[in-house]
């Protein structure tokens, strides 16, 4: 069986593979445009995305608005035909700024998660810009898409299910991870796609639901469409590519590293995360790290009272600086054993999958 592309609203993918964002600088326009040129869906990450301009220190927000429109620009001159997205945290200070200055450079799609993007509608009327809330849990797929209805007569473009074996922040609670009884991801898939049919019904629209979380082989994107699904959503993989914009050392990383080296961190987001254990992780297991420098990244960080500088930590790593960075990962990072190009990549994933739907 033939894998079908992913379509949301008038576009439509070749693959039904999006590329996760990953922030800082790991999915960048390098990354997102090959992506995109190869026929899945490339993801710019909008995370402290200005960190490479000289002035990023002095004005951390002129220096991110600055870039969005730069990344967006080069990753459309690799991909002029590609579907390019933003991958946009609630959790950001001045979201609603970072959200209106990628709709103001076309993009085609903003994935939002790390909080609830209530009024992610309203900054994207009369524009060919598609939305998708990230939630884990029906209940959620059901509350944004009721606010969103209410508000602004507004259904989702796209679902995704984020689960418990992503990479990077984790929308559950650190006793649900380590609980014997952990949510699992076909189930959260299976509670979802029951409320979105229930939306569908009521709206009259086709909504997309996209898996993410644990997602490593044309196996398990099999497993997920024929559990109704109409694509996935994949990081991990894409940073041990060629084209990943991340330092060579910060791939070596996903290559070298073994299952015992993934742990589960508190983040100064206030959320738990899944990162490969080094020694930075281990020094700010002993002791609390100064803040020299407060980045105002996060609406929730309190620099008196943070273990760490979160954006210091990620542009140490995808820099290269290794043993000060903090390197955020999926679950199957230890099953990485070399790099390869996205195409090669895309290509293994559908012929996979293909294999599996037969």
């Amino acid at each position: 069986m033939k894998l079908k592309g992913l379509k949301i609203g008038e576009y439509t993918s070749k693959y039904p593979i999006i590329q996760g964002g990953m922030g800082v600088g790991v999915s960048m326009h390098k990354l997102a445009g090959n992506v995109a040129k190869e026929g899945g869906i490339g993801i710019i990450s909008t995370a402290d995305i200005g960190y490479q301009d000289k002035e990023f220190s002095k004005n951390p927000m002129k220096a991110n608005l600055k870039a969005i429109g730069e990344e967006i620009k080069k990753a459309r001159e690799i991909a002029p035909n590609g579907i390019i997205g933003a991958n946009i945290m609630v959790a950001l200070n001045n979201y609603g700024d970072i959200v209106k200055e990628c709709v103001k450079n076309k993009i085609d799609l903003i994935i939002s998660g790390a909080g609830l993007p209530k009024d992610l509608p309203e900054f994207i009327k009369n524009t060919k810009t598609k939305i998708a809330p990230i939630v884990s849990s029906g209940r959620c797929a059901k509350l944004i898409s009721k606010i969103w209805m209410t508000k602004y007569n507004y259904t989702p473009d796209m679902i995704v299910i984020e689960g418990p074996e992503a990479g990077g922040h984790l929308g559950f609670k650190e006793d649900e991870l380590f609980s014997n009884d952990k949510p699992k991801l076909e189930d959260i898939t299976r509670d979802v796609i029951n409320e979105v049919r229930e939306i569908e019904k009521e709206s009259g629209k086709n909504i997309p639901v996209v898996v993410a979380g644990g997602i490593f082989d044309g196996k398990d994107i099999a497993k997920y469409i024929k559990l109704g699904v109409s694509g996935v959503q994949m990081a991990t993989r894409f940073v041990a590519t060629e084209e990943c914009d991340a330092s060579n050392e910060f791939k070596q990383m996903y290559v070298k590293a073994k299952k015992e080296d993934v742990k589960i961190i508190k983040s100064p987001v206030g959320m738990p995360g899944r990162a490969i254990r080094n020694e930075f992780i281990k020094k700010v297991e002993k002791s609390k790290e100064k803040i020299e420098k407060c980045y105002r990244c996060i609406k929730t960080c309190n620099p008196k009272e943070t273990p760490y500088c979160i954006t210091k930590a990620l542009i140490n790593a995808v820099k290269g600086n290794i043993d000060e960075g903090l390197i955020f990962c999926g679950s199957n990072v230890e099953k990485i054993n070399k790099i390869t190009t996205v195409k090669e990549l895309l290509q293994e994933l559908n012929n996979e999958a293909e294999l599996e739907l037969c």
